[in-house]
């Protein structure tokens, strides 16, 4: 037991083959001389089969874009299309279409309700022209109006809101252009 036990406590470090070791193996000592011959041989022919097919393409391609030349295309009409069919493809799928009638259907009842408000809204802005409040404001600024007009010397002129509004405005743009022009500079005076 005491052997088993050893064993198992050991600390030396276990013996694996190495990569190098591996490397360093000869193969070719494994196979007669003729299959050796046979594998350079296919080798030869492999490496000849690859640089041809490699010429081959290279000519092709050269090919294929001297025909896109002839026929117009470019690379960013190619992505043009490829974008298209692309889109096109998403467009068509259930998802697209699903998620398409949704946001439609929702911006239905969007304009709706923003319709509806803006409806509202302007309900409210008649009904409070027509409130006894809004009438009783009314009054009260064509009766300051008529009063500082009487006192400043004009005519009462009778007239509903919208023509006092817009006789003093008329008032106050006479006034304005009649008044003495200040200079803004001392190079402005003139005499």
């Amino acid at each position: 037991m005491e052997g088993q036990a050893r064993g198992l406590l050991e600390t030396d470090p276990l013996h694996e083959p190495d990569e190098e070791t591996i490397s360093h193996v000869d193969l070719s000592s494994m196979i007669s001389e003729e299959e050796r011959e046979e594998l350079k041989s296919e080798l030869v022919k492999l490496e000849d089969e690859i640089t041809t097919l490699r010429q081959v393409l290279t000519a092709k391609e050269k090919h294929l874009v001297e025909i896109k030349q002839k026929l117009g295309m470019n690379l960013m009409n190619e992505l043009k299309q490829n974008f298209s069919k692309g889109w096109h493809e998403v467009q068509t799928t259930t998802a697209y279409k699903k998620t398409h009638e949704t946001l439609s259907h929702a911006g239905q009842k969007a304009t709706a309700a923003f319709s509806n408000v803006g409806t509202a809204i302007s309900k409210k802005f008649g009904d409070m022209r027509n409130s006894p409040t809004f009438k009783s404001f009314e009054e009260r600024v064509e009766t300051t109006v008529t009063s500082l007009k009487t006192k400043v010397g004009g005519a009462p002129s009778g007239g509903n809101f919208e023509e006092v509004l817009s006789s003093t405005a008329h008032a106050s743009a006479q006034s304005a252009a009649a008044a003495p022009r200040v200079p803004e500079k001392e190079g402005e005076l003139q005499c």
